[in-house]
């Protein structure tokens, strides 16, 4: 009995050691720092070629009206945004395929293309628009511009709109700043370009001032993934509370003024 004494005492005191060894781990362990989980990533495509939606700053980075939208949607939803530089054609086959989750360009929501695609409720309106001098009252619809002289870049569907005026004369440019340089020089009566090119020129200090309506409008929307209307509404959502909260119109003021 004694022997078998001698050996118990030893195990014991071990097994006293090992249980109080655990104890202070586990203290350890309960003062660690609990990892935070990590955040959810949104993988957006965009053709940076588009003024002033999409475009590379001077330090090549992405910038633009649609870029500033797309980051705070993200904040909004709750997700990291991640933006890819893809050709504008490539940007459905992109959603399609998977390889991005979302696309924002400037993209025009049509019928065709809502056949291939989900898109999120309108963010912005585009259109044609009317620029004349700051100090003309006569001008203030396309019929005004009946017998006068209309600048427009060439090839676009401001040229096409111009070409409709009755008697109008109609003066063609290669890039889309050289029709307001000729408005500002007083060599034509007004200006037909896309609405946001014309409210971008202003908000850069151009001179001048829009006025009519909006001519043939159509809206652009995110693009996502057929079916994927989870995210869809995730991104309806969110535009909403911008919206509704003022963010939106802070972002629209820096790129298109009031």
């Amino acid at each position: 009995m004694f022997k078998r004494t001698l050996l118990v005492l030893p195990v014991v005191a071990l097994l006293s050691s090992t249980l109080l060894t655990g104890c202070d781990d586990s203290k350890t362990t309960a003062t660690k720092t609990v990892e935070q989980p990590t955040q959810k990533i949104l993988r957006i495509g965009t053709n940076p070629t588009f003024a002033p939606f999409e475009f590379q700053g001077t330090n090549h980075e992405l910038v633009g009206f649609d870029l500033d939208l797309i980051h705070a949607l993200g904040k909004q939803m709750g997700y990291k945004i991640e933006v890819s530089n893809l050709g504008f054609d490539a940007l459905i086959p992109a959603i399609s395929s998977g390889n991005i989750d979302a696309a924002i360009s400037g993209m025009s929501i049509t019928e065709v293309r809502k056949k291939a695609i989900n898109f999120s409720n309108p963010y912005y309106t585009s259109g044609l628009s009317i620029l004349v001098h700051s100090d003309n009252n006569d001008i203030k619809s396309l019929k005004d511009l009946e017998g006068k002289k209309i600048a427009v870049q060439i090839g676009t569907t401001g040229a096409e709109k111009a070409s409709t005026v009755k008697d109008a004369t109609v003066v063609s440019f290669n890039n889309s700043n050289e029709p307001f340089m000729e408005l500002n020089n007083k060599g034509v009566d007004a200006a037909i370009s896309d609405h946001p090119v014309i409210a971008y020129y202003l908000v850069q200090g151009g001179s001048g001032k829009i006025v009519g309506e909006r001519m043939n409008a159509e809206d652009y929307g995110i693009a996502l993934k057929k079916g994927n209307d989870k995210l869809t509404k995730e991104f309806n959502d969110a535009l909403n509370a911008l919206k509704q909260n003022g963010e939106y119109d802070k972002i629209y003021k820096k790129w298109f003024g009031s």
